[in-house]
């Protein structure tokens, strides 16, 4: 589950970074920026939704802070 939630934030991290170069690049001119924001968007609510499922399934536990 640990390596799926890392792999879920770099592709998050990846998303956002496309977003900036597009917007750098395109200067407006296209909607490339808007697509990557919206991957960005719904793959944030995939991992939220994933984590929530987890949780309720018993596959992963809070352990609190030690």
């Amino acid at each position: 589950m640990k390596i799926l939630v890392a792999i879920a934030f770099m592709l998050i991290i990846g998303s956002l970074g496309s977003a900036l170069f597009f917007l750098m690049r395109d200067k407006g001119k296209s909607n490339r920026t808007v697509h990557a924001l919206a991957m960005r968007v719904g793959l944030s609510v995939t991992l939220f939704l994933l984590l929530l499922g987890s949780y309720k399934m018993g596959w992963i536990a809070p352990t609190g802070i030690r």
